[in-house]
């Protein structure tokens, strides 16, 4: 896979910085812009398991830290769901500015909290192509749900009980095309053997089908 940008880089975000890799193959789809969930991080081996297939298949991807290394000491940082969404809506801002990523359609692929980050962003921007969730926790989401119009998809484990009961709570507010994807065997991680594949296949296939045509 030939790359036409792959970089560490210093994202502005108000007064502070925020680290972040992004990933640019050649002749690329789209970037996916990656949320991670609480006490994770851009090198979380789950989200970088799903970029590195999403490379593959032709889409740029940007991980990125959602809190400083001294804010995420405080633990419910982890958990303030409005400044985390207002700094992944800061962070596409800037990316949609960056001179390998314009002109590139922007999606976004959220994990357990994160998910609710990438949803309330989405929200705010109708420039976003699509969102997955991986399992995710879009019911701290729920006063931006209705204002959702993207192509939204859930992916919880079929182990997951609590976790996709909460999915499904969110997901029948949802007025947007939308999936509820059950992965049977599952857990909350995705942890099983292969589990973790069908997650980075469905994630692939939901973003390929609603590349908007003019990217294509």
């Amino acid at each position: 896979m030939e790359m036409h940008y792959s970089n560490e880089l210093s994202i502005p975000v108000g007064e502070i910085r925020l680290k972040g890799n992004l990933s640019i193959p050649k002749h690329c789809l789209g970037i996916i812009v990656f949320s991670h969930g609480s006490g994770s991080s851009r090198l979380s081996k789950r989200n970088q398991y799903v970029a590195e297939y999403l490379q593959k298949k032709g889409f740029g991807t940007l991980l990125f830290d959602l809190l400083t290394p001294e804010e995420d000491l405080y633990y419910l940082n982890r958990f303030e769901i409005d400044m985390l969404h207002e700094r992944l809506v800061a962070a596409t801002k800037w990316l949609q500015k960056h001179p390998s990523a314009r002109d590139l359609g922007i999606a976004y692929f959220g994990a357990s909290t994160g998910a609710a980050s990438a949803l309330m962003a989405a929200a705010k921007l109708p420039e976003v192509f699509a969102v997955v969730s991986r399992g995710g926790r879009p019911d701290l989401a729920m006063d931006a749900i209705a204002d959702i119009k993207l192509p939204c998809l859930f992916i919880v484990g079929s182990l997951d009980s609590e976790v996709l009961s909460l999915n499904q709570k969110a997901f029948d507010k949802l007025s947007c095309e939308k999936h509820l994807e059950v992965v049977e065997g599952a857990s909350h991680l995705f942890e099983e053997e292969g589990k973790l594949q069908q997650v980075a296949e469905l994630a692939s296939s939901w973003f390929k089908n609603h590349i908007p045509a003019l990217v294509v």
